[in-house]
């Protein structure tokens, strides 16, 4: 698209909210802009998903996040007087269109610059990263994303905030052993992981080959061709090999299904862990009784009972303009994820409004931001999100900043958090990490940063 018919989309798009009309998600990129009028604006450009068999994860997330902007926008005037502006544009979570929509978002809006991207998808995050590193356009994949973008002296632009696909396996290894009496009772233990047909479910690949070549259990890896309705012959082979535990991770109807599937062949739930995007109410709720005792991971708890959820239901609503098409799902796993992420977002502009000034900011300039966040309990306490964000620290050699996480266990209506934070083996990862982000730079030419010289 050139730079004509770029801006020609913008000023439609920035119309056709002004007059409040309704624009259609079923449209495959087509773009729903709030008002963005003005330079004094921070733009962030929202690769959402409404429709699709993974709508109820991108609807929840991108409305917390959503929600979060607004709190900030109503209750404090913006981040320092700057004001949020966001579009959205439809991905259905297809890789091809996520890249469409990266393109057409990237450049900012109105003369608003953009912060950085948020795709929640580790496909389009993958098809995109070389894009947002030569656009200096951070890239956050909060929970997710590409395992070895934790090093950031090779990916300055890629953020895998809070937790990286490797932290999870090996916190739930972890948590597993805990169970079993300590990690080297895991030798001779048979353990399943049941992963989704897509990059993001085949990410954990090497690693889990790794944990079972150290502790000793026999693995499994089995794959659920997307979407995942079909399972039948996965499960029969989890019957026949009879293991002591099965790691689901899954993503949006696999989750159920699975939940189901495991009950018709006799496999315990309480013997099923989920993964970090195989823990909401969506997962469960449609499995009926087969869900109750599932355990899952979660890197932020669901519910209400937090000071920012409270102040968005004050701010934003109750006075009708909270983005959630049911209001039932408010303070549930999915739109927790999305507050928690605009937290992060906001956060990470407002560390780098205190280097730059207090005026809207360019990826580059909020990248700093990112890779100098710090969120400890004062910090989170001020913020209302004590309890809901885990304390992170963020460097140029560490974006992830967290690793940790908590189980939660599903008692047929709500979620219980069954354990305190279990931190995956960062010392373990931290050599893998590095091998993998090294043989990436020698691939695309790359020269790594030197992080001690990086302020």
């Amino acid at each position: 698209m050139n730079a004509f018919a770029s801006h020609a989309v913008r000023r439609a798009q920035s119309t056709l909210l002004r007059a409040a009309l309704s624009i259609s998600v079923a449209a495959s990129v087509l773009c729903a802009a709030p008002t963005a009028r003005a330079a004094g604006e921070e733009y962030f450009p929202l690769q959402s998903y409404r429709v699709g068999p993974y709508a109820a994860g991108g609807t929840g997330f991108f409305g917390g996040f959503i929600d979060y902007m607004r709190l900030i926008n109503t209750r404090d005037g913006g981040v320092n007087g700057v004001k949020l502006v966001w579009s959205e544009c439809e991905t259905e979570y297809v890789v091809e269109k996520g890249v469409e929509c990266y393109e057409r978002l990237k450049g900012g809006i109105d003369g608003a610059p953009a912060a950085a991207t948020n795709p929640l998808s580790v496909g389009i995050a993958y098809a995109t990263l070389d894009r947002s590193t030569a656009d200096k356009l951070p890239l956050i994949t909060i929970n997710h994303g590409r395992t070895d973008s934790t090093d950031g002296a090779v990916f300055p632009y890629v953020f895998p905030l809070q937790l990286n696909p490797y932290s999870e396996v090996s916190a739930i290894v972890n948590y597993i052993g805990s169970q079993s009496g300590g990690l080297p009772a895991l030798k001779g233990k048979k353990i399943v992981v049941l992963y989704h047909g897509s990059p993001y479910g085949r990410e954990t690949i090497p690693v889990l080959d790794i944990l079972a070549k150290k502790y000793g259990f026999e693995l499994t890896q089995i794959e659920v061709p997307h979407p995942g309705n079909e399972q039948g012959s996965q499960w029969l082979t989890i019957r026949r090999i009879h293991p002591d535990w099965v790691i689901l991770r899954g993503w949006g109807v696999m989750n159920p299904v699975a939940l189901k599937s495991a009950q018709k062949v006799g496999f315990p739930a309480n013997h099923i862990i989920g993964n970090i995007w195989s823990n909401s109410e969506e997962d469960v709720r449609p499995a009926g009784d087969a869900a109750k005792g599932f355990i899952s991971i979660t890197t932020h708890p669901s519910g209400t009972n937090y000071p920012v959820l409270q102040a968005i239901d004050q701010y934003v609503v109750k006075p009708g303009k909270g983005n959630l098409q049911d209001p039932a799902r408010f303070g549930t796993v999915y739109y927790n994820l999305g507050v928690v992420n605009g937290i992060l977002n906001v956060e990470a502009l407002r560390v780098a409004q205190a280097k730059y000034g207090n005026k809207p900011l360019t990826g580059e300039q909020v990248r700093w931001g990112f890779e100098h966040l710090n969120l400890d309990d004062a910090r989170l306490k001020q913020l209302g999100a004590l309890g809901l964000v885990q304390p992170l620290r963020l460097s140029c050699a560490d974006h992830e900043g967290g690793g940790a996480v908590r189980f939660q266990q599903w008692d047929g209506q709500n979620w219980k958090v069954i354990s305190g934070w279990v931190q995956a083996d960062r010392t373990l990862l931290r050599p893998i990490i590095e091998q993998s982000a090294n043989t990436y730079a020698k691939e695309k030419g790359i020269k790594p940063r030197d992080c001690s010289k990086e302020l």
